[in-house]
């Protein structure tokens, strides 16, 4: 077999292959034995491999004794016997890699042996779909297996109450979403109490459809947010406005950048509509923001293309797998803007909570795997981002599709007749065509032209994939006619119809060119599963998006030139080769566009992991009380550093700021005067008063039991933590917009977010520190009255309680001080703050 794939695969591919395939020989050669044992015998496998991890063998030394049950155990539980090919990618899963399968290989029952193999530690190991309704059918199917084998199954979806979901984690395996698994990790650290937490450690994951996860949906963060009030008026009147315009002659559009520039007398517009004198004035930039988002809204957002109307609310439309986005908003008021393009009610702008991108999420699993039919095309994102290889699989039997040359016809409408001419032939001698389109229009365009031809056939897009599954089971019966957007029915085979493999097999029939080619080719790959039999043609035509993106005008001008109609196609090797040379400049932009945005992102990942490590430290403390004071001396360490600079004479300090700041923040007015400060050093000043403060707090405690204070502590802490990440989550982002205008000054824009984020960072973790210490020493709290979150929520939102709790009024902050690098750090460790938080 590997003197056979020689050609195709890199050495690196197949020195790794290689070793694979030796361990998969000892597997297949252990069959016979596990076949011989009972199964009170193979399931006492279980507890045996557990006991040998605890003495000291490790998972690899376990690999083949361990994959060689599930392998027969899924013999008699599932009827199915995993081949000698799938021992091959369930071994790559467990190295870690991605393992690259064609479409109807088994993906499902691969997954089953490495999971297994790294449940037996007993840290969970988790298999995250793309949807519900995958994830809910495999831990349902496989789920008989787990168990059979001892393992306990999960099933995280959405809607569970905290107390399912913790049920579903501590499973030995759990099945989910990406976004819900994210979700989890985001609420979990916006906990009060520990025991509210329903995730354990991260482990270990595979990541079905892993391209779909990882590279399509990276630069979509997960994002928890609350309310933010605002008016909704500019929104309307900037749509009023936008209406009014002209292409060409008050704004251009450029279809390669999706951007949207007012001209010269769109400007003059703009400045007559909204009775101003420079639409770009700082005092307008609220305006100019609101006309931007406006004219993205009419010009390059397209209903039941990017998005549809459903239920008088905008619903986005997922690009790369033509699923609807429910609960997604687009953000910086572009969903409001369309919102009022659509005429209906302005849902007021969100406050974002807690934010990450599904890139640093999966990097934070302590091993991370992945399987799909297409990968291979990404690899070297997968590489230096993941740090996973690509390793195609070879298929169980010879793949036999036959892929033919694009059709290029010269208009769309040109190209469309032909579609439906071809689908009409094809219905008509029986063989089953699934239909692939990039957006809804397309769909319902070829659904109208067929039903003019009395064909019948299934329609499944963002408006209809209730069905999903259902439909794409049947595509493959003799006579069917699926029209799907481009990833429909990802993890769903298409099995053939009786006689269709006579016929030829399943048709696909592309519509469109995607950007990416990894999308062409999971559409091709619905066809062909097994050996079987198939074929594939895309059409295109010079109206089409990526055509237009990259210079189709001199093709057009030619074909006119030679008199060439409507109907008559171009079958070009070359003009495919030419279209896949534009997908790879597409790809490669995309790449770039992630690199950069994981770069950026970074910075946060960083500042995310310190504050959510110091949040997890408060969770499990039980008396914050030596914190709390290491906070209160470095509150007055700054306050006095600040106002007594060595460079300055004793007369020129500004004493009396000492005093006023420190009434205001930790004692009461008139408690300290200059007196108490008086002919003594900085040193004894701090000394001073730090001893005051700690007096003070004493007296605090003693009004009322330590225990209810510590509480307080530890709930005040946390509260005044996230409130204080969220308004800096705010003002990163406001940071990030702007930052790129620093290249213009020959500035790195990396460089000066890098810089200006830490600064911001240390301001955040000072401010912090004042305010827990303001509020505890400032609040009274009765002995009766139960600590609650509306206490100290500071008129946050609460989003996983669904209810807006009760502001409370903050106490004036007097002075911010910034905490140098060899200053203690703020969170009272008795650390320097470089070698703290400042790292």
């Amino acid at each position: 077999m590997i003197g056979m794939l020689k050609r195709v695969l890199g050495d690196t591919s197949l020195r790794k292959l290689s070793k694979m395939e030796k361990i998969a020989h000892q597997i297949d050669n252990m069959a016979d034995d596990y076949k011989a044992l009972s199964d009170d015998a193979l399931q006492a496998k279980t507890p045996e491999f557990k006991q040998r991890l605890e003495n000291g063998e490790t998972l690899d030394e376990l690999l083949p004794e361990a994959f060689a049950v599930v392998r027969e155990a899924s013999t008699r539980i599932l009827g199915m016997t995993p081949y000698y090919v799938q021992l091959i990618g369930a071994i790559a899963l467990h190295q870690g890699n991605i393992a690259e399968m064609k479409t109807g290989e088994g993906k499902t029952l691969v997954a089953t042996m490495p999971l297994y193999l790294n449940a037996l530690e007993g840290k969970g190991a988790h298999l995250v779909t793309v949807n519900d309704y995958l994830a809910s059918r495999d831990a349902e199917q496989m789920g008989l297996l787990y168990n059979f084998l001892g393992m306990a199954v999960g099933l995280n979806r959405n809607g569970l109450n905290p107390e399912e979901k913790r049920e579903a984690y501590a499973a030995d395996i759990t099945y989910g979403t990406n976004s819900e698994f994210g979700f989890d990790y985001l609420r979990d650290n916006m906990v009060l109490y520990k025991e509210e937490r329903v995730q354990r450690p991260l482990n270990f994951a595979i990541v079905d459809e892993v391209d779909s996860i990882l590279v399509d949906e990276a630069r979509t963060p997960l994002i928890i947010s609350g309310n933010a009030e605002k008016s909704t008026d500019l929104y309307v009147r900037a749509n009023q406005f936008a209406r009014l315009l002209t292409e060409k002659q008050d704004y251009t559009v450029d279809l390669k950048t999706k951007s949207v520039q007012l001209t010269e007398e769109g400007m003059t517009k703009a400045e007559k509509f909204f009775g101003i004198k420079n639409l770009y004035d700082y005092s307008n930039v609220n305006i100019n923001h609101h006309v931007s988002e406006a004219m993205k809204a009419h010009a390059i957002m397209h209903r039941d293309q990017d998005y549809v109307v459903k239920d008088g609310e905008i619903v986005i439309v997922d690009p790369f797998t033509g699923r609807l986005m429910q609960g997604r908003r687009y953000s910086e008021g572009l969903h409001q803007a369309i919102e009022a393009k659509e005429g209906l009610d302005i849902q007021s702008e969100s406050k974002t909570l807690a934010t990450i991108t599904l890139q640093n999420f999966f990097r934070m699993y302590q091993k991370l795997s992945g399987m799909t039919g297409t990968a291979k095309t990404e690899e070297e994102e997968f590489q230096s981002i993941y740090n996973m290889d690509v390793i195609e699989i070879p298929t169980n039997k010879p793949m036999i599709r036959k892929d033919n040359p694009d059709l290029i016809y010269k208009t769309q409408k040109g190209k469309f007749n032909a579609v439906v001419e071809e689908i009409a032939k094809l219905y008509h001698r029986g063989q089953p065509v699934l239909v692939g389109t990039v957006a809804v229009e397309t769909s319902e365009l070829i659904s109208k032209l067929l039903k003019r031809k009395g064909i019948p056939h299934n329609v499944l897009n963002a408006k209809n994939h209730a069905r999903e599954a259902e439909i794409i089971e049947n595509a493959g019966q003799a006579g069917s006619v699926t029209i799907a957007t481009n990833m429909a029915g990802r993890g769903t085979d298409i099995k053939l119809g009786e006689g269709v493999a006579d016929l030829g097999g399943l048709f696909i029939l592309g519509t469109e060119r995607h950007e990416s080619r990894r999308i062409d080719n999971q559409l091709r790959g619905r066809s062909g599963r097994q050996g079987d039999p198939g074929e594939s043609r895309f059409y295109l035509s010079l109206e089409d998006d990526l055509m237009k993106r990259f210079g189709s005008d001199k093709l057009k001008s030619w074909m006119e030139k030679i008199g060439m109609d409507d109907s008559a196609p171009i079958e070009s090797k070359l003009v495919s080769r030419s279209v896949e040379a534009a997908q790879k400049r597409v790809e490669g932009n995309n790449f770039d566009a992630r690199k950069q945005l994981l770069k950026f992102d970074d910075v946060m990942r960083q500042q995310r992991e310190i504050i959510y490590k110091q949040r997890m430290e408060v969770l499990e403390s039980k008396n914050l009380r030596p914190e709390i004071e290491g906070m209160m001396k470095s509150v007055i360490e700054n306050v006095v550093n600040a106002h007594t600079p060595e460079k300055e004479v004793p007369e020129d300090w500004d004493l009396q700021a000492i005093v006023a700041y420190l009434n205001g923040m930790i004692f009461s007015e008139g408690v300290l005067s200059l007196k108490d400060l008086d002919g003594k050093d900085p040193e004894e000043m701090i000394d001073d008063l730090y001893e005051k403060a700690i007096a003070r707090y004493n007296e605090k405690e003693a009004s009322f039991t330590p225990e209810r204070l510590r509480e307080f502590e530890r709930v005040i802490t946390l509260r005044t933590v996230d409130t204080k990440w969220m308004d800096h989550i705010d003002a990163m982002e406001q940071l990030r917009e702007g930052i790129y205008l620093r290249a213009y000054g020959q500035v790195d824009p990396y460089r000066a977010y890098n810089i200006e984020g830490f600064k911001m960072f240390e301001e955040m973790v000072a401010s912090i520190d004042e305010e827990i210490v303001n509020f505890l020493m400032k609040a009274e709290l009765r002995e009766e009255q139960p600590i609650q979150r509306e206490n100290v929520t500071h008129g946050l939102r609460v989003i996983s309680g669904g209810q807006d709790d009760e502001p409370v009024k903050k106490k004036p902050i007097k002075r911010k001080v910034h905490v140098g690098r060899n200053d203690p750090c703020p969170c009272g460790s008795g650390k320097k703050y470089k070698n703290c938080h400042g790292k």
